[in-house]
């Protein structure tokens, strides 16, 4: 019987692809991942979301060894707190630092879930490990998952090739509502449980509390770009993403403001008037950090700038540099600097980079 190592995270996708292996033959062992300490700045206390003021992350685990118990599967766990600082959190601050908006999901997968988790895997015996992803992989090629809507290869565009040999993703052929199902059919104590959002090591916690142990808040203008007007103070660059609308605090006189831009060396914050304002619009993208998941180099294909956005058709130029520039003559709204490009052909995941600048008629966007 082949054995399968699978992550064990708390909540109903890992619960249920642990059925599914069970059900096709697998031995399966439980290996549940802590990535961060969250008794750090523990402001979660007291929140009434959370039961019995029990940190977010223990509860998982209690959630997890409970799924585990109750499907007859051993639970290991095991700290990859520090791995985690190293190489996701201290990215996530440096990008912030630089103005840039970065996804710290795409770092946790490629050095944690699918590096030191595939290591301690291999001293459990695993034939294979698996996780709860929405994906597929078919004759070594990463597809999308069934659930367009809960498709995650975004999220898994800066692994390699060699990460994905012996990966298996149970969940990937099926739609969320049939894990609900399945949760419930088997009275698991996840089948009801939200699923997570936002950056996992913040959780509960306020972003703007939780960001200001780590960087200094450094206040300076907001100023609107159409007219040149100051008209009001940021609480620090770090907060704010291109494309955000809410919490800019500029009352209710301005409406339907957008953040369009950064500058950094001045400090200072640009907002517009409308969701598709000329501001808010590029052309072109300069990618680094350059992964291919296939054999294909496209010329064009088609490209994600963020999760849950809809494919949109590109064409690429291959730079001397080893970045890329990708051309989108149909213009796209919020292509932010920090954030992934991820590119696809039909169902596959061809690979993806980093977005390092945005440009518009040859010029470089948000004054980064």
């Amino acid at each position: 019987m082949k054995k399968v190592v699978l992550g064990m995270s708390g909540g109903v996708d890992s619960s249920v692809a642990a059925i599914l292996l069970q059900k096709q033959g697998y031995e399966v062992i439980g290996l549940f991942m802590r990535n961060w300490d969250s008794t750090l700045n523990n402001d979660f206390l007291g929140n009434p979301d959370i039961n019995n003021n029990i940190c977010p992350q223990e509860q998982d685990y209690n959630d997890a060894l409970e799924v585990c118990n109750k499907l007859g599967i051993v639970l290991h766990r095991i700290d990859f707190v520090k791995e985690y600082w190293d190489y996701v959190f201290t990215y996530f601050l440096e990008e912030l630092k630089n103005g840039r908006t970065p996804n710290p999901d795409i770092m946790c997968n490629k050095y944690i879930k699918f590096d030191m988790f595939v290591k301690e895997a291999k001293k459990l015996g695993a034939d294979f490990i698996a996780t709860g992803h929405y994906a597929r992989i078919e004759n070594g090629r990463l597809l999308k998952g069934i659930d367009k809507n809960k498709d995650q290869t975004y999220f898994l565009s800066q692994l390699s090739k060699e990460q994905l040999k012996n990966v298996l993703f149970p969940v990937g052929d099926i739609e969320k509502n049939e894990v609900r199902k399945l949760a419930l059919e088997y009275n698991l104590i996840t089948a009801r449980k939200k699923d997570s959002t936002g950056i996992c090591f913040i959780g509960e916690r306020n972003f703007t509390n939780f960001l200001k142990n780590y960087l200094p808040n450094i206040p300076g203008k907001i100023i609107n770009i159409e007219t040149n007007e100051e008209v009001g103070e940021h609480i620090g660059l770090m907060y704010y993403t291109i494309g955000q609308r809410k919490g800019l605090n500029l009352g209710g006189n301005l409406d339907r403001i957008f953040v369009v831009g950064k500058n950094i060396e001045k400090n200072i914050l640009y907002i517009a008037h409308g969701d598709n304002n000329e501001y808010l619009l590029s052309d072109e993208a300069v990618i680094e950090q350059v992964n291919w998941l296939s054999d294909i180099k496209p010329n064009e294909c088609f490209a994600k700038f963020r999760y849950r956005q809809p494919d949109n058709k590109v064409s690429i130029q291959y730079l001397e540099d080893g970045n890329i520039l990708v051309k989108y003559s149909q213009k796209i709204k919020s292509v932010t600097p920090g954030q992934a490009c991820v590119f696809y052909i039909d169902d596959e995941c061809l690979g993806g980079g980093i977005i390092k600048e945005v440009r518009k008629n040859n010029q470089r966007l948000w004054y980064l």
